[in-house]
């Protein structure tokens, strides 16, 4: 499929952590700073070297659990736009923390390339109370919209989450592509900018031939193992400025990164 082909394309992501956006209860009260923020990182990414870029509401905390609300998808829909003005990288959505229907309206409308969907399929304990997978409803939604060019990159196991009920990971994995029909998959650590399991990682790349990208806590030293058993990762927290995930992109952090890449897929 041309979705699960757009991601195999692709190898490393890097995160725009959007700044709180109105009506989050940390906002600070200037629309054209979170803008500028997103450009700067967004750019900043670009200019490394990276191969698309994931932008995500994470400044909104809490988050709602599976619709964000019309004004966060208003408010990311612009966003996205302006971005797209100053950047030619794919661009992927998040709309924390599960609304599958906001991201793909976002994308469908901006020109995104691809969603992250947390849960997707199966059932999660989170902090946000069970958290539900609805691929029948995303799948639907996307042929609805007219976005069945949009990728669906969906975790497995997401961070921040237990699974509801046992289940072994090959059969999760299993169960999100091909009866949930995701394009791709995530396996990330236990929390934001936690490393993955790199026995979990090669269990996922075992149970299927969609493309399997590590979501969380790669780092320059862990890099060239991970790519070893993963067709890609994303990036966030280890290139910010002090590693701290709320922190602007730091430029040379992310272009060690992207070359670092880049020299480990050629050799």
């Amino acid at each position: 499929m041309a979705q699960r082909q757009f991601l195999t394309s692709i190898r490393l992501i890097g995160m725009t952590h959007l700044l709180p956006l109105p009506g989050a209860p940390a906002y600070g009260g200037s629309r054209q700073h979170v803008y500028d923020r997103a450009i700067a990182d967004a750019r900043i990414l670009q200019d490394a070297g990276f191969d698309a870029v994931l932008v995500e509401n994470f400044g909104d905390s809490p988050y709602a659990k599976n619709d964000a609300g019309k004004h966060v998808v208003a408010e990311m829909t612009a966003i996205i736009t302006a971005l797209q003005r100053e950047i030619t990288i794919p661009i992927g959505v998040q709309v924390l923390r599960n609304d599958a229907e906001g991201g793909l309206a976002i994308a469908a409308a901006t020109e995104a390339r691809f969603v992250r969907i947390n849960v997707h399929s199966g059932a999660m304990v989170t902090d946000q109370g069970l958290i539900e997978g609805r691929a029948d409803e995303t799948l639907r939604y996307r042929r609805m919209i007219d976005a069945r060019g949009i990728s669906i990159l969906a975790d497995v196991w997401v961070k921040h989450g237990t699974p509801l009920a046992p289940s072994s990971l090959s059969n999760a994995v299993r169960d999100t592509v091909e009866r949930g029909l995701a394009d791709g998959v995530i396996i990330s650590g236990s929390g934001t900018g936690e490393a993955a399991d790199l026995e979990d990682v090669q269990i996922a790349t075992a149970s299927t031939a969609a493309p399997v990208f590590v979501g969380s806590g790669v780092r320059l030293e862990t890099l060239a193992e991970t790519f070893t058993l993963a067709h890609g990762v994303i990036v966030g927290t280890a290139i910010k400025v002090g590693r701290i995930t709320v922190a602007p992109v730091d430029q040379a952090a992310a272009k060690e990164f992207a070359d670092r890449t880049h020299q480990l897929l050629r050799s």
